[in-house]
């Protein structure tokens, strides 16, 4: 495959980051190249569009960045859209300081092998995504396409090949991955297109101000936006310098403080990729270098940020079964099947937990922020998760009850991050110690938080607010 390509490709083909989905030569006759955008929404420090720059510039073509917009996306609905709407702006601003045209379109008339036929691709360069249905819409068009197709790893610090197996522990990761920091947590140089592409006169494209999901049928509406976040990389950059400014010099001993505005509360914008974790980890090493905050804050930030983050980017992407009871360790599904037939008492039902309708007040506040805030802290994630493990009629239902409310209210739901994220919570992988991290009982009672005390005082008050501003 190799030597079927110019110097300047077969060089950037062996990039850790990138993977060649179709290889050979850019057919002869070819017009621009395309990036077809899906998961890294953003320009600013985008790995797959700078691939794709390279490739253009190499061949003297331009650059054009695809945006198809299904209205079935999993689990989505509305809150979800409005969101990704908000950051389209962004992006087409962002795309001309690169001198690359963006263009979105959206379901019925949004497929890719249309588009390529349209514009005369020589190339198409995409993102990765883990998950398994996303996974599949990449690997169906490497197989149809008659074009060279590339996809690169562009939400992780550290190209997540590089780990060629499941890593089950965060400390085995960060031996492994420490050594290689030095080599991509760096600033990347701003890449431009050398050439323009001329959009052809009644060139279809959507407008990217309006509501993507107007006149779409049997869509879900009944999950509403939320006012406490706006989506885009330009609010992603304005929350990043907020925090950086504000709470990142307490970080480390204000982290696991719900009853705190103390985290970024940026995960919304890692999933829709309107920020890479590149920009992020990058601010917080100014931040230290500059002595603005303590080795402590650094370490403990980008320790959750790349570490545990790209943990979990391995654990979906070496777990076949990562969304479900079977992703657990075997003995920790001895476990739960030991524990399933426990009498729950009380026991609720999807409908109660969804309308936060139990007798703890804790944890309904948390579940009424999920609900109206589409976010939640996630010091509450994991009691918020332990407790329908002890309410739920078994442990398998447990787990596609959090699953479900996870990925259908959060922002950042159906995210790589949400899949381990429920098997630890609910005590089926191990801590970064290797103990068995369920509770005495199996999957019985989780208690309550260490932190209860002092929440629960405090519930009345997130209850009057939307629960910390979201």
């Amino acid at each position: 495959m190799d030597e079927k390509l110019p110097a300047g490709l077969r060089v950037l083909s062996r990039d850790e980051r990138v993977a060649v989905r179709r290889g050979g030569a850019p057919p002869p006759g070819g017009k621009c190249v395309v990036y077809w955008m899906q998961r890294a929404q953003r320009a600013l420090d985008n790995p797959a569009l700078d691939v794709a720059i390279r490739i253009g510039n190499e061949l003297g073509l331009p650059v054009v960045a695809f945006f198809s917009v299904i209205s079935n996306f999993p689990s989505a609905n509305l809150r979800h859209y409005v969101f990704l709407n908000q950051g389209l702006a962004d992006i087409e601003e962002d795309m001309a300081e690169h001198d690359v045209t963006f263009v979105v379109r959206r379901a019925p008339n949004h497929l890719l092998e249309k588009f390529l036929e349209e514009v005369q691709a020589a190339m198409v360069v995409g993102d990765e995504n883990p998950c398994r249905e996303p996974e599949r819409w990449r690997r169906v068009p490497a197989e149809r396409l008659k074009l060279p197709f590339w996809t690169v790893d562009a939400d992780v610090v550290v190209p997540s090949k590089l780990f060629t197996k499941h890593q089950y522990m965060v400390h085995i990761l960060r031996k492994r991955m420490e050594p290689l920091l030095p080599e991509y947590l760096v600033a990347q140089p701003v890449v431009k297109a050398q050439k323009r592409w001329s959009r052809p006169k009644s060139f279809e494209a959507f407008n990217v101000t309006e509501d993507v999901t107007k006149g779409w049928r049997d869509f879900d509406r009944t999950v509403k936006p939320v006012d406490s976040f706006h989506g885009g990389t330009h609010a992603a950059q304005k929350l990043l310098r907020a925090f950086v400014t504000h709470k990142l010099a307490n970080y480390a001993t204000q982290r696991n403080h719900p009853e705190v505005d103390g985290t970024s509360r940026l995960s919304p914008y890692l999933h829709f990729g309107h920020i890479g974790p590149l920009t992020i980890a990058l601010a917080v090493e100014q931040a230290f270098q500059q002595g603005r905050v303590t080795q402590e804050a650094k370490d403990s930030y980008l320790n959750e940020l790349i570490q545990w983050r790209e943990l979990a980017v391995n654990f979906v992407k070496y777990v076949p079964h990562y969304d479900s009871m079977e992703a657990a360790p075997e003995w920790a599904q001895k476990t739960l099947r030991e524990h399933a037939g426990d009498p729950r008492n009380p026991k609720y039902t999807l409908e109660q937990l969804e309308r936060a309708e139990t007798y703890d007040e804790l944890w309904n506040a948390a579940q009424r922020q999920m609900l109206h805030a589409g976010w939640m802290h996630n010091y509450m994630r994991m009691y918020w998760a332990k407790k329908i493990l002890e309410w739920a009629p078994s442990p398998a239902k447990a787990w596609k009850f959090a699953l479900l409310l996870n990925d259908k209210y959060f922002l950042d739901g159906h995210d790589p991050n949400g899949y381990p994220w429920a098997a630890w919570a609910m005590g089926a992988l191990r801590t970064c110690t290797g103990q068995d991290s369920s509770t005495s009982s199996g999957s019985g009672s989780s208690g309550s938080p260490p932190c209860s005390s002092r929440l629960r005082p405090a519930i009345g008050g997130w209850s009057q607010r939307e629960l910390y501003r979201g």
